[in-house]
């Protein structure tokens, strides 16, 4: 309960008193609850309001570490109150932005807009020269934590032709970043025109889920202990009838791209089940925060929605790698002559070492899988993995020095 604040148009108002200019037939308990409803909703108005999750990083933060009040910005840790109705710094004057680490930008006040209740003073940072605005900037004789600052005691100002020029240079570079975020944008339009003709050609009409590949970047920041990944790039290996989490299935596809073959091999360091909050589900790889990883994306309602998430990445030819089934009956294939060597891998597959990148093509057509991890003598060496049903097939097809 507030007592005492603002009303919203300058007038003190204390709660359990009769409203300002109300009619004489409300009660106090009507005036009571009027006024506590008003400043409910201006005070959550103004609170949430201040969350943009558009902007910097800092400035997030420091909007969690602040909110308004009838036109007075409060710090909570800082344990400062500031009136944003009173103008702080004059156009042309320098501002400090202070960020993690505490970072130091510099920042020139170009404009400085009236909206009656507040002040908003737009800002060209001096070395990026990009556009940003705010609402709160505090002297740095007050300075506590992450902010904009001004020197209340020797205030610091740029020329005017120089602000000119800058604003400027900054416009264009504005201007031409975005033309090409259109460029980029009808790009990825046309791209999910053609991603969406392939994909009607390849998805079939009981798909349930898509199996991909993906290229992670680790964007980790331990100083902030904030742990995550970017996603680079995402191929498609396959499509699932299915919505269970198999790790054989995620293999079979594995072997299929070249980059993530190394996966197809039955390694339990390789096998995740994050099935938890913040987890990443099941999924292939050495590490959810680096490198490729082969995954089951499954959340889809139905074939064209499928269609549509995908439709950009399959724009891109090179980001489909789904292995084709053949009924076709081919010619046996003519004996090759070579320094192969063929062992028992495990109970139920075997494994083909040598110098096969001559007859990569008839080791596919046997079904055969290439990892370039294979272990082998307490070590990892490149070679092809088949079916134990593939053993005479093999030793017709390669004759052995």
């Amino acid at each position: 309960m507030f007592a005492g604040v603002g009303s919203g148009c300058g007038v003190n108002v204390c709660l359990w008193c009769d409203y300002p200019d109300s009619d004489s037939n409300i009660s106090r308990l009507q005036n009571f609850n009027a006024c506590d409803a008003i400043n409910r909703a201006n005070l959550l108005y103004r609170f949430f309001g201040r969350f943009d999750c558009g902007i910097d990083f800092n400035y997030f933060i420091i909007n969690i570490l602040n909110f308004t009040i009838m036109g007075r910005i409060n710090l909570l840790f800082a344990g400062k109150s500031y009136d944003t109705s009173k103008q702080a710094v004059a156009e042309n004057q320098i501002i400090i932005g202070y960020g993690y680490l505490m970072s130091e930008e510099r920042y020139v006040v170009y404009k400085v807009d009236n909206r009656g209740d507040s002040f908003i003073y737009r800002l060209i940072n001096t070395k990026t020269k990009e556009f940003t605005q705010t609402d709160l900037l505090r002297p740095l004789s007050e300075k506590f934590g992450i902010g904009m600052y001004y020197n209340d005691q020797t205030p610091e100002f740029m020329d005017a032709f120089e602000v000119l020029m800058l604003y400027s240079e900054a416009e264009y570079q504005a201007r031409e970043k975005q033309e090409a975020r259109q460029k980029e944008q009808e790009h990825s339009e046309q791209l999910k025109i053609i991603g969406k003709e392939r994909l009607q050609n390849l998805v079939p009409q009981d798909v349930k889920a898509v199996i991909v590949a993906e290229l992670h970047e680790n964007d980790s920041n331990p100083m902030t202990d904030y742990y995550g990944y970017n996603t680079t790039r995402t191929v498609i290996l396959g499509f699932s009838t299915h919505t269970r989490d198999l790790f054989s299935e995620l293999r079979k596809y594995a072997a299929a791209f070249e980059e993530t073959a190394h996966l197809a091999e039955e390694n339990e360091k390789y096998e995740h089940r994050e099935k938890y909050t913040g987890g990443d589900g099941y999924y292939l790889g050495e590490s959810r925060y680096s490198g490729w990883v082969v995954r089951k994306s499954k959340y889809h309602k139905d074939r064209d929605s499928i269609i549509n998430a995908f439709a950009l990445i399959a724009g891109e030819e090179s980001n489909i790698c789904v292995r084709h089934e053949t009924t076709t009956i081919s010619a046996a294939p003519e004996a090759v002559t070579g320094d192969f060597l063929i062992v028992d891998y495990s109970l139920k597959a075997l494994a083909v070492f040598g110098d096969t990148r001559p007859i990569k093509d008839q080791l596919k057509t046997l079904g055969g899988r290439f990892n370039p991890k294979l272990s082998y003598e307490n070590g990892k060496k490149a070679g092809w993995i088949f079916s134990k049903s593939k053993e005479q097939e093999l030793r017709n097809l390669l004759t052995i020095k």
